[in-house]
């Protein structure tokens, strides 16, 4: 059994009070993807941040004291900045490189429009201004992962899905197993299930410093989280994140529904590499009491900081309650909630 308890509760500050997009709107700060360098937070938000200084993708301390704001590091290279709807981060297994990933859940095949959201993005670790695009279209030289969307279309089998988890692990070629985690699938963004799915390939860096995966995309893993009789709501994957320090995978989910009432939030489980690749069930990760651990906010977004500490990252939308993360009521737009959490 895995059990956390809550060390630290609070909001990050993610870009100035008030701040407005081109017509007008407030801006919402919706982070999905946290990644721990260890020193930093990265953080990105599944929605832009306008600013010639600013972008969607930000770094700032974690101090013993919690995550520190008051020194956000945006990163403003331009094809960081052109990507659209971020929804994980990973470190490649030997931690010299950062992948992120965009959401993949929409294209257009005959004007590139909305290649924006088929990106993923490798960078030295410590040096985002060398980024490069994973698997590009090398025919028309058209910026975006579009090879990559082509095996992933191959091994998801839907016409639409959403991508919102990234990891990579130890594996039996090359330099590990990279794994995208889906939430969506169906037919269309209006005609879909949410799904626990993980697929993946092996995968080598070039002597470019890019990403080449070296088999084919297909199914590594799946379970159906509302199978255990804790899940009170449909779930869908909303983050994956190796631990090196155990050898193992987190895998998040989340749920938001009108069901009952509305309601937001998400559960922590964990897997063993060798009970992932034997397709058995992972564990729900309870509180210290036994009971499951059911987040109170929508987690996105998973970092795992030491041997025993995790920072959870949540995209709660347009909702702007903080429960208990905070004493007031309701968070700011430009704030962000986020959980430490210490796992026994």
């Amino acid at each position: 059994m895995t059990q956390a308890s809550i060390l630290q509760q609070g909001t990050i500050h993610c870009f100035p009070a008030g701040l407005r997009d081109e017509q007008g709107k407030l801006v919402n700060a919706e982070v999905s993807a946290v990644l721990y360098d260890g020193k930093r937070l990265i953080l990105a938000s599944d929605k832009p941040i306008p600013g010639e200084e600013r972008s969607a993708v930000f770094a700032l301390p974690m101090t013993s004291q919690g995550p520190d704001d008051s020194e956000l590091d945006y990163f403003t290279t331009p094809l960081i900045k052109q990507a659209v709807k971020y929804e994980d981060f990973a470190l490649t297994t030997d931690a010299r490189y950062v992948l992120a990933t965009t959401g993949f859940d929409r294209i257009d095949d005959v004007s590139h429009d909305l290649n924006a959201y088929n990106h993923l993005l490798i960078w030295p670790l410590g040096e985002p201004d060398k980024v490069q695009v994973v698997d590009p279209d090398p025919r028309d030289g058209v910026e975006g992962s579009l090879e990559l969307r082509n095996k992933l279309d191959h091994a998801i089998g839907f016409p639409y899905y959403k991508i919102e988890g990234l990891a990579t692990i130890p594996g039996e070629r090359g330099d590990g197993l990279l794994l995208f985690g889906i939430r969506e699938q169906g037919q269309a963004h209006d005609d879909f299930a949410y799904v626990s799915r993980v697929v993946g390939a092996h995968y080598e860096i070039s002597d470019r410093g890019n990403l080449v995966l070296i088999d084919e995309m297909r199914e590594i893993y799946t379970f159906d989280p509302g199978e255990h009789e804790s899940v009170r709501f449909e779930c869908g994957l909303s983050s994956l994140e190796y631990d090196p320090y155990h050898g193992r995978l987190y895998l998040v989910n989340s749920f938001e529904t009108e069901q009952e009432g509305p309601h937001i939030g998400g559960y922590l489980w964990v897997i063993s590499l060798e009970d992932l690749h034997a397709g058995k069930r992972p564990t729900l990760v309870t509180s210290p009491e036994g009971d499951a651990l059911e987040f109170e906010h929508k987690a996105e977004g998973l970092a795992v900081l030491d041997h025993e500490r995790l920072f959870v990252a949540y995209d709660n939308d347009r909702h702007l309650g903080l429960g208990s993360v905070d004493e007031r009521d309701e968070r700011h737009a430009c704030e962000a909630p986020y959980t430490l959490l210490r796992v026994s």
